[in-house]
């Protein structure tokens, strides 16, 4: 137990002289500010005939896009039409 007690006391006096390290060198004022450079572009410029391209394949993509759900509707349609008439049948049959 004494041990223990010795180690805890020890490792307190150790933290507190780490705490007392010497203190940083103030700051110094920044440097007076210069003239902005004009920035060159990040990215350069796409061509003309690049833009079009992609352009025109979204375009593409948006009207496959848009003959694709009109299909899938129909079909959706056209299955619950398929019920209801065999709805419309087992009723009858019932009656």
């Amino acid at each position: 137990m004494n041990k223990l007690i010795a180690a805890l006391v020890s490792t307190l006096f150790a933290g507190a002289v780490f705490a007392q390290a010497t203190p940083a060198t103030p700051a110094t004022p920044a440097a007076p500010a210069m003239p902005a450079a004009p920035a060159a572009p990040a990215t350069p410029a796409m061509p003309a005939a690049k833009a079009e391209a992609k352009a025109e394949a979204k375009g593409q993509m948006k009207e496959a896009k848009a003959k694709k759900a009109t299909a899938e509707k129909k079909a959706k349609k056209a299955v619950k039409a398929e019920k209801a008439e065999k709805a419309e049948k087992t009723e009858k049959a019932t009656k």
